[in-house]
Order: structure tokens, then C-alpha cells, then sequence
């Protein structure tokens, strides 16, 4: 058995950062909070990754989805509404 230690903490989110990880978490069936950590790791560089200096290469496509918007105003019309 693994003995997996977690910490419970609280961070703040603007709307459209929240909105966006929610909808990303049910797009890909994940809870917010593994949406969370699985970004963090990539973020500083861990998990599958472990010991590569973070690029910012690295960053590229963290939330991408194949079922997703595929362009910038796509994802503005999504994130921010039509009215952009």
C-alpha cells in the first residue's frame, strides 16, 4: 500500500480561471482538485517530467482538449462569452 500524505489548502481564482477549470475537469472527467494538482505538477516540473528544468515549451498545451476550441478567438467566445 502507498501512504499518500495531502495537504489541504485554499487558493483564490478569478471567474474565468475557475470557469475554465471547471469546464476542463468535466470535459475530461477529473475533479477540480486533480485538474489542480496535475497543473501544478507540470507547472514546476514533476511527475512524468521529474528532474527536466521546466521550459516554457513545457506550458504549451497544459489544458489543451481534442474535443476543445482550437483557436484564440474560440477559446476568448468560450472563456468570456460571444460579446468579445
Amino acid at each position: 500500500m502507498y501512504n499518500i500524505v495531502v495537504h489541504r489548502t485554499q487558493i483564490l481564482l478569478e471567474d474565468h480561471q475557475y470557469a475554465a477549470l471547471k469546464a476542463w475537469a468535466k470535459r475530461t472527467d477529473r475533479s477540480l482538485s486533480e485538474v489542480v494538482r496535475m497543473a501544478v505538477d507540470r507547472l514546476l516540473g514533476v511527475g512524468k517530467k521529474r528532474g527536466r528544468q521546466l521550459r516554457l515549451s513545457d506550458l504549451y498545451g497544459i489544458f489543451s482538449d481534442p474535443g476543445g476550441p482550437s483557436s484564440n478567438a474560440e477559446i476568448d467566445a468560450e472563456l468570456y462569452g460571444s460579446g468579445q
